[in-house]
């Protein structure tokens, strides 16, 4: 009998053989090689570019590993790309080749590849990748169509799920040469980008209902997969844990800069929402050939993809980035927090009255009292005039989220 790992290799050996033509000229083109940084931050790179095609090169190392993955302490017996869930976000521009390097360490206990939806043959280059403890392997594709992209592991069987469900996915960009536009011709520019990766999560409880921890992946495997042939995840989280983008480490903006928000999802489906924003120019199925939808509420991240969406931020203070699933947002821990700093408009949005008793209407024919109508025309003396250098209180709402 053929073993599976035999008849991949195999494949792997036809077609780099098919390929010796193409590697032996080295394609003689320029190299840039890219350091990789932990989300939800993204490595430098232009948004237009007006240099040629380049062999990007990229570097990733599989790290298995514990993680904790909420404040109570939780731990995920986890396995990531890069040491962090999601795996790093890379970019590239249409025409570009991907050179990446993947490293499989041999303290390391299972074989492990990468599937690019980006790439176009070989199972997105798993069948190229597959590599066991202790070896590396070098893939090169060309970037042939633009958009955001997720990558993940997908090593053979229920393997596949374990290992993206465990952490190891992350998402590419494509750009085009010429940077992102409206749809119209209009350029369209980003100040900042983000990348958020949802991970649903699926950790075992004990007969108590306390979460279980185990000594070792393989202790780990077969508790984790009855948990996840439920479908019902215990975490939803961005950035590998809850709580990961809130507080001292929400993501942060200012008022007139404009922010490209790259989601993704490797399994299931989420609705994006930003409660007090919106989406300007979203991408919702991520390919830049398509024209961005405009003005949008919210936005749904289908599984086994990635979403763009860009936004200018048009009034300071605490902004909740959510799957609008609120169950999932508020009990499961898949929200995050963006801290816009600049001088509030009271143009777009004022508090006519601060909280106070209910009073009953007495003037004829209108439902504001006197005391309300002084209150308003007070309000629009002072107040509004203090509120055009200042921030006003951040709503008592968003205290649910922190």
């Amino acid at each position: 009998m053929i073993s599976r790992r035999t008849a991949i290799t195999g494949a792997a050996l036809m077609a780099l053989a098919l390929a010796v033509p193409a590697l032996a000229d080295d394609l003689n083109l320029p190299r840039e090689w890219v350091e990789l940084v932990a989300p939800p931050f993204v490595h430098p790179h232009e948004q237009a570019t007006k240099q040629g095609p380049k062999i990007m090169e990229f570097r990733l190392v599989v790290e298995e590993k514990e993680m904790v993955i909420d404040d109570d302490g939780t731990k995920l017996r986890a396995m990531t790309f890069n040491g962090s869930i999601p795996a790093p976000m890379m970019v590239v521009h249409l025409g570009d080749y991907v050179e990446v390097t993947l490293v499989n360490p041999a303290t390391n206990t299972m074989p492990h590849n990468i599937d690019f939806h980006a790439a176009t043959g070989g199972l997105g280059g798993g069948d190229l990748t597959l590599i066991n403890p202790g070896e590396q392997t070098v893939l090169r594709f060309k970037a042939t169509r633009p958009g955001v992209y997720i990558y993940h592991c997908i090593p053979g069987g229920e393997m596949i799920p374990w290992h993206i469900a465990s952490g190891m996915s992350g998402a590419m960009m494509v750009l085009p040469r010429d940077g992102l536009s409206d749809g119209d011709g209009k350029p369209l520019h980003y100040d900042r980008i983000y990348y958020i990766g949802e991970q649903d999560m699926y950790v075992p409880r004990d007969k108590d209902g306390k979460f279980k921890t185990y000594d070792s992946h393989a202790d780990a495997f077969a508790d984790t997969m009855e948990v996840m042939r439920r479908l019902i995840p215990t975490h939803v989280v961005f950035e590998g844990r809850a709580g990961a983008l809130t507080g001292k480490n929400a993501m942060t903006a200012k008022v007139g800069e404009t922010v490209l928000f790259v989601h993704s999802q490797a399994d299931r489906g989420s609705n994006v929402h930003i409660i007090g924003g919106h989406g300007d120019y979203v991408w919702e199925t991520g390919k830049f050939n398509n024209p961005p939808k405009k003005d949008l509420e919210t936005w749904y991240v289908r599984g086994g993809s990635a979403s763009a969406a860009l936004y200018k931020f048009l009034e300071p203070g605490i902004y909740a980035y959510v799957n609008h699933n609120m169950i999932e947002a508020v009990e499961l821990g898949a929200t995050a927090h963006i801290k816009v700093d600049g001088a509030w408009d009271n143009d777009l949005m004022a508090q006519v009255r601060a909280p106070g008793p209910i009073e009953e209407p007495v003037a004829e024919g209108s439902s504001i009292p006197p005391a309300a109508s002084t209150a308003v025309s007070e309000a629009a003396k002072s107040p509004v005039q203090a509120a055009k250098t200042s921030a006003p209180v951040t709503p008592e709402f968003f205290h649910i989220f922190q």
